[in-house]
């Protein structure tokens, strides 16, 4: 059984004193994995060691701030909401944790609600690239009934406020990433797909002033790497480059460097250029967000590869250090 999704192993163990300051946690384990189950809230700075005995049963009590808390068996791990006052019954079969982890007791439906949540998402996450690749009416009809039966559980009155904020802000930010990435998907297949034609940037400068726009290049062939001095990646890629365009040299491609830099970084890039001798054609943004815009640039070094003719080969080309970048210049005659 994995980490991360298995908020269900080792879920809510609590119980409650008489006084209401504390959760009460009972249960049974079978086919434990070890003698003791960790409750623990790092942030918290919270961690209880809970004895189980040999025939698998377990109680205690635990003075908790209310929250989400890590439960570990030994080998397993879960994720609960704890709640001074609650008095919860847990049983699992350590051997099949998701299909038999159960709660019962004053304070189980959130506990429940996250053992089923876990189940839920692992299938949804076991289709989620097939998910970004559908059509936009069928990704929506998909999407919309995951997220939908998440709200519809989520409306339970049952259910502490507090832990239906945190679970509906959780599945607001859910259906806005996955709705963006499969809109840059559609962007890509689109505006971005191979042939259609390449946005352009205009008058970028290189450090001794001289503009350049994407249409000064018409005839030739041009690889774009775009980058900036603060990022370790890119500055990885340089050296790489820099073999690129020695073995390219008198062949009929341009190799431009755009810099994203901010304005007040200027002298550090222009410094860079000269201590690095970076060759190809050197240019600077200055700020200007139009070409990393059109190309849905969230993430560098990000290389763009461009025919003669100002059309796309590939918005989103191998890295100058992958051997399939040369096979695509092969490919396409350069």
């Amino acid at each position: 059984m994995k980490k991360v999704f298995y908020l269900f192993c080792a879920t809510a163990f609590f119980f409650s004193c008489k006084n209401n300051d504390f959760v009460t946690f009972s249960g049974k384990i079978e086919n434990k994995n070890s003698d003791s189950l960790v409750v623990a809230n790092p942030q918290k700075a919270y961690s209880k060691t809970i004895k189980i005995n040999e025939d698998g049963t377990f109680k205690d009590t635990l003075k908790v701030d209310n929250g989400f808390f890590s439960l570990f068996d030994g080998k397993n791990y879960a994720t609960t909401y704890l709640r001074n006052g609650d008095e919860i019954v847990m049983t699992i079969n350590a051997a099949d944790p998701r299909k038999t982890i159960l709660f019962a007791g004053k304070g189980a439906a959130e506990s429940n609600f996250i053992a089923t949540t876990a189940i839920n998402q692992i299938e949804f996450n076991a289709g989620i690239k097939e998910l970004i690749e559908l059509p936009k009416a069928e990704f929506d009809t998909k999407l919309g009934a995951y997220v939908s039966g998440f709200r519809s559980r989520l409306s339970n009155k049952i259910l502490d406020t507090a832990f239906v904020s945190i679970q509906t802000k959780s599945i607001d930010n859910l259906e806005e990433q996955v709705t963006r990435i499969h809109g840059d998907k559609i962007y890509f297949k689109t505006v971005l797909a191979k042939g259609k034609p390449a946005p352009k940037f205009s008058k970028y400068e290189t450090p001794d002033r001289t503009p350049y726009s994407l249409d000064d290049f018409k005839g030739k062939y041009v690889f774009i790497d775009v980058w900036a001095t603060w990022c370790p990646p890119c500055l990885a890629q340089i050296p790489y480059l820099q073999k690129l365009e020695e073995e390219y040299k008198g062949k009929n491609i341009e190799f431009i460097s755009i810099s994203i830099d901010k304005r007040d970084d200027y002298f550090t890039w222009n410094d860079m250029v000269d201590e690095k001798n970076l060759g190809g054609i050197q240019l600077f943004a200055n700020e200007d967000l139009s070409f990393t815009k059109a190309y849905n640039i969230q993430d560098i070094p990000r290389f763009i590869f461009i025919d003669p003719d100002g059309n796309i080969i590939s918005a989103d080309a191998p890295r100058p250090s992958d051997p399939a970048l040369k096979a695509m210049f092969a490919e396409n005659g350069v």
